[in-house]
Parts: C-alpha cells; sequence; structure tokens
C-alpha cells in the first residue's frame, strides 16, 4: 500500500459519504441487475455499484452494498438472487484490495486484470451456488450453455463453473471501467490516494472506452455461445 493510500486508510471516513454512497450504489446495482433480466443477455450489471463503494470508501462498505443489493433486490427480481450475495461480497474485496492495497487501479493493464481476477473468483464462488443450491439452472440466459457444457461430459459444478466464465469476464469488465467513470465523477477528497489512473479526464476516457470494448467483446463471445447451446 502506498503512503498516501495508508494515511487515507486510517482516516475516518465520514458517515455522511457512507450513508449517502453506499444506498444510491446499490440501487444502481439493483437497476442494472433488472434491465438484464428484460434484455437477457448473459451479464448481471448489478455490480457496478458495489466497484465504486469498494474503491472510494473499502472493501467492506463494497461488501455491504452487495449484500444490501441482493437482499433488496429479491423485492423486485425474487429470492433467487440472495444466495448470490456472497458473489457480491467476493467481487467488492478484489476489487477493494486489489485497487487499494495493490495498486491494480493505476495503469489500464491492472485495471483490465483486477476485472478479470474478480470475474474469475466471481464465477468461482457463483458455480456451488448454481449447482448445490439450484440444481444447475437459475433462469439466466447462460443455463443453456451450462446444461450444454454438462452433457457434454462435465459434471454441474464444472458446467456452472465454464459455462458462466464468459459472461463473469465481460460483466466484471464492464463494471470495472464504468466504475472507474463514475469514481471520476465523484469529489476528489472521496477519491483521494485509493490508487487510480494519474491522468487526465481524457485520459481516463481513453481507460474507459477501451476498458469496455474488452468487456464487450467478451459478452459478444458469451452471447455467441448461450446462442449456439440454445
Amino acid at each position: 500500500m502506498s503512503g498516501a493510500a495508508a494515511a487515507r486508510a486510517a482516516q475516518r471516513i465520514p458517515l455522511s459519504y457512507v450513508a449517502v454512497l453506499v444506498p444510491v450504489m446499490a440501487a444502481l446495482n439493483i437497476v442494472g441487475g433488472f434491465i438484464i433480466s428484460i434484455v437477457k443477455v448473459p451479464i448481471f450489471l448489478d455490480m457496478i455499484g458495489t466497484m465504486v463503494v469498494a474503491v472510494a470508501l473499502g472493501p467492506w462498505w463494497g461488501a455491504l452494498t452487495g449484500i444490501i443489493t441482493n437482499t433488496a433486490g429479491s423485492l423486485i427480481n425474487g429470492p433467487v438472487g440472495i444466495p448470490f450475495a456472497l458473489c457480491n461480497v467476493v467481487g467488492a474485496l478484489v476489487w477493494g484490495y486489489g485497487i487499494r492495497s495493490f495498486g491494480l487501479g493505476k495503469s489500464l493493464p491492472g485495471l483490465i486484470v483486477v476485472g478479470a481476477v474478480c470475474g474469475i473468483a466471481v464465477q468461482a464462488m457463483a458455480a456451488p451456488i448454481i449447482t448445490f443450491v439450484f440444481g444447475g439452472a437459475t433462469g439466466h440466459s447462460s443455463d443453456a450453455l451450462v446444461a450444454a457444457i454438462s452433457a457434454a461430459g462435465l459434471g454441474t459444478l464444472q458446467a456452472s463453473f465454464i459455462g458462466g466464465l464468459p459472461g463473469s469476464f465481460a460483466d466484471k469488465l464492464i463494471a470495472t471501467f464504468v466504475g472507474l467513470a463514475i469514481l471520476q465523477a465523484l469529489p476528489s477528497g472521496l477519491t483521494a490516494g485509493v490508487g487510480l489512473p494519474k491522468t487526465d479526464q481524457n485520459g481516463v476516457l481513453k481507460y474507459v472506452f477501451i476498458g469496455l470494448a474488452v468487456g464487450i467483446a467478451f459478452l459478444l463471445i458469451a452471447i455467441q455461445q448461450a446462442g449456439a447451446a440454445a
């Protein structure tokens, strides 16, 4: 952790920041998840706010945002999302510690790496939930691909992990770079010393566009695979 980040970590986070940012970002997650439930593409968009809070306030505040997202979101999307609060917690920890403690948010490659690691970690958490809680199917658009992989001879647990991986990569990369854009729009005092890119606004926008392009490429792969399996 850099000296600036360590000094900031020691500071008490004003409760006014927490009281505003956590519920607003949880609401953003819920809206994103609701949109995806309508358009039926193999991503989730329910962790953008988690990324923002985990980086701005700390990983455990991000984890709280994720838990609120999945519990409150069940009122809209049904109880299927509640067990996946664990996935939101994992994502918060990867983003929060990866960017704040390990400095992976300072460069474009680092941001892509932390997004990809988040995709793997979250999918590793999701696969056993999909398998043992829901029997391999949750009603998500990736279910057909999971079923096809399972039919090819892999067990449900492995199929759930592999089948959801392209969509998880896409989802977490998109969340990372949309979250970066939101973080850049927040007051500078809220993000000082957390390890974001040290560049001007145009540089950050370039990072965002490139990162989103990578995420969308994985999304197209996920859509193609889901379509082929359907």
